[in-house]
């Protein structure tokens, strides 16, 4: 992995090229890749294939880890994981790549960031891509509280909640820093309202599960953004339809249909 300095933080990312033969003319569209919490870069897009599909349809993949998440730099207060903050990561990162434009795909709270990125900054997000993340984006819910006090816990024996437990198993599996995490839970769930939601200008590709409970409805969130379309991946929950094929393939059109 490279690594680039972020307004002081250390970000952590890969630059990975179009695989050889696709038909691509340069170096292939750039896409942007920002995963969920309390996964990685490998963990969200290479172990799921994510990287191989998008480099082999001839893009160009850039993927960071987030802040407090994987090799890039911990944070242990929770104002330094707002929203907009990790938007301006992923937006430095462009500059670093001298990348004028990429599309920019997000799962979950990753989908979260990208939705503040291209708010902020239509000019350098060609589209959108909210992987994991419906209604709950305007409406507030999804992860139940107690995930950060999971994250605390002295072990993950004494989490009750089965959700919260769930997170706290990933959490460990991918060898994360949980009370970065904790911090991370805590100053990152900002909601956007139907207004600005409904400012975002460029094209957006809303997928998620049939029986993602943790995301909100997809279509609810689409008919509010003016360019928004809608992707079903059917009889998936907010684990399993990340890695799905019907999300790979609806994306992969979804890329080569949009301007």
């Amino acid at each position: 992995m490279q690594t680039f300095d972020s307004d002081g933080v250390p970000i952590a990312y890969v630059d990975v090229a179009p695989q050889e033969g696709t038909g691509k003319d340069g170096a292939g569209d750039p896409i942007l890749l920002i995963h969920g919490f309390a996964s990685n870069h490998l963990v969200n897009w290479v172990n799921t294939s994510w990287v191989r599909s998008l480099t082999g349809a001839g893009r160009r993949v850039i993927a960071l880890d987030n802040r407090g998440h994987g090799c890039s730099g911990k944070l242990y207060e929770p104002e330094a994981y707002g929203s907009d903050l990790m938007a301006e990561d992923a937006r430095r990162l462009l500059d670093h790549l001298d990348i004028p434009r990429a599309d920019v795909m997000g799962y979950s709270m990753g989908a979260r960031i990208t939705a503040f990125l291209a708010l902020a900054h239509p000019d350098r997000v060609r589209s959108a891509l909210l992987g994991g993340l419906g209604i709950h984006l305007v409406e507030g819910r999804g992860l139940p509280p107690g995930i950060s006090e999971a994250m605390e816990a002295p072990s993950r024996d004494t989490v009750t909640d089965p959700t919260a437990r769930m997170f706290r198993v990933f959490a460990e599996s991918t060898g994360s820093d949980l009370r970065a995490l904790a911090a991370c839970m805590r100053g990152s769930r900002q909601t956007l309202s139907r207004a600005e939601v409904a400012q975002i200008e460029v094209p957006v590709l809303v997928a998620v599960g049939t029986t993602d409970t943790v995301a909100g409805s997809g279509p609810a969130l689409a008919a509010l953004i003016p360019e928004a379309k809608v992707l079903d991946i059917p009889n998936r929950d907010h684990n399993l339809a990340v890695g799905d094929k019907v999300h790979k393939t609806g994306v992969l059109a979804f890329l080569d249909a949009r301007p």
